[in-house]
């Protein structure tokens, strides 16, 4: 819930700088998540006594926020005092926290404005500004500040941080229960099974006197965005080669990490194409996806690990007809480039309370390698490599499907022969210039013109040199 800051002056003589602070504080990105601003002016007309109304506001807020200028307002008849001062008073008296920041300026303070700010600077630390984007600035770090105090925000990372008002009346024991056995199954975890959640989330870091962390709300309550309404999912599939409306399938997961992850992969490896094989090799019936099934939950899981929480941006999943796209919020640690993660490199997750228990239950196979797992899966598909990049405030994960169907060999224009080599490449996985000429019958002049053409429309990469070469799919290595 947010906090109301109640900003306190004489209205008139400093409206441009409470109009300002509102604007501020409600534009703000940061700010506007746990504050709300009150000015008497915004206040609708009402039945009831001004007086009334502002120091019920008072008493309402979290933060009171003073302005004093020269002028000291209207004083009441009954005993000479302004509203202004009356609500320093009744915030004094009921403990609020309170701001107060002095205008600069060379005209002599009314003689009551003058004993005012005399009693808030012998009470408080106080701070002076001369314009509003000077006040704007001084306000910002005061509220950023209350907010570290009080465990709001802070400068550990996101998932070591305490969600605001988070019990452990609000965990799932059946989720507590669930990572327990499958830990416990999976990496050996060293609790028992019936270790109570106080203990477990103890144990694995996520509370701290008696205050759940946002890792332990987003992986084991029963309300995970209740500490950032963006930490969830989304979905979609497209039949062509780019985001384009009506979009044929989409969906929203939200539920904590691990059931979005689940649902997540569930929805991709549903679009994907998939061959069913035969029990020869046992009782059960393989199936094969075009995609691995252990590549896209890899590249799924470590959108969730590594994702910026601070952002109002969600983990995006876009299924094409030629790839998948798996984009997260945030860049890459500082000195670490895409190019990197083709190679062993050390492991850095940006939520480290959060990538721990998500390997525990064996959702991330090895901390460090998974973008390695994730080529190497790739490889031994057959499929092109996948690619790292970022763009812009988003790092995003392209896994390539086997793009070459009959629809994309049909719009290729290729020759009966050129068609026939690409579907003995597709099974063997390579075919030289002899090869292909055996293949087709064909002497060696068509051959290397047909192979050529291939290579020209991206179908086939040639890999050596001379008789030595052979051809293989395009993007395989």
């Amino acid at each position: 819930m947010k906090e109301l800051i109640f900003i306190s002056s004489v209205q008139k003589e400093l409206a441009d700088e409470r109009k300002a602070l509102r604007d501020f504080i409600q534009g703000n990105r940061l700010l506007s998540r746990f504050f709300n601003v009150f000015l008497f002016e915004d206040l609708p007309a009402k039945d009831r006594r001004p007086d009334n109304l502002y120091l019920d506001k008072v008493g309402e807020c979290g933060i009171f926020l003073a302005m004093y200028a020269v002028e000291y307002g209207w004083e009441d008849p009954a005993d000479g005092i302004s509203p202004t001062e009356r609500e320093f008073d009744l915030a004094t008296e009921l403990s609020k926290h309170r701001l107060v920041y002095l205008k600069n300026g060379g005209i002599k303070q009314h003689p009551k404005m003058e004993a005012l700010s005399a009693k808030a600077k012998n009470q408080l630390t106080y701070r002076r500004f001369s314009s509003s984007a000077d006040l704007t600035s001084l306000v910002y770090n005061s509220l950023i500040e209350y907010l570290e105090d009080r465990g709001v925000i802070q400068s550990k990372p996101f998932d070591a941080a305490i969600c605001p008002g988070a019990t452990l009346a609000d965990v799932s024991n059946e989720k507590i229960k669930w990572f327990l056995k499958t830990a416990r199954q999976e990496r050996s975890l060293n609790l028992s099974a019936t270790t109570s959640a106080e203990e477990t989330l103890t144990h694995l870091k996520l509370l701290e006197d008696g205050n759940l962390s946002n890792a332990a709300v987003l992986l084991f309550s029963r309300d995970p965005q209740k500490c950032t309404a963006s930490a969830i999912i989304k979905c979609a599939f497209f039949h062509g080669v780019e985001v384009a409306k009506p979009i044929p399938s989409h969906q929203v997961f939200e539920g904590t990490l691990f059931d979005q992850v689940d649902s997540a992969v569930d929805f991709v490896m549903g679009k994907l194409d998939r061959t069913v094989g035969t029990r020869k090799a046992g009782p059960s019936v393989p199936v094969r996806f075009e995609v691995p099934k252990e590549a896209v939950a890899e590249v799924i899981v470590n959108a969730v690990a590594h994702r910026d929480y601070t952002s109002n941006a969600s983990v995006q999943v876009f299924v094409f007809s030629d790839r998948v796209e798996v984009a997260n919020p945030g860049r890459l640690p500082k000195g670490l480039t895409p190019e990197h993660l083709a190679k062993p490199h050390s492991s850095e997750p940006a939520n480290p309370l959060i990538a721990r228990p998500l390997y525990l239950a064996h959702y991330i196979e090895s901390l460090g390698t998974g973008t390695l797992d994730v080529i190497r899966l790739c490889r031994e598909s057959g499929l092109p490599l996948p690619e790292f990049s970022q763009r812009g405030n988003q790092f995003v994960v392209t896994l390539w499907r086997e793009w070459l169907t009959e629809d994309t060999l049909n719009k290729l224009d290729l020759s009966d022969r050129q068609r026939k080599g690409v579907l003995h490449v597709k099974k063997t996985g390579k075919i030289s210039n002899s090869e292909y000429q055996e293949l087709v019958g064909v002497a060696r002049k068509t051959a290397t013109r047909d192979l050529d053409g291939l290579v020209e429309k991206g179908v086939f990469e040639r890999v050596g040199v001379k008789r030595g070469a052979h051809y293989v799919l395009a993007g395989k290595r």
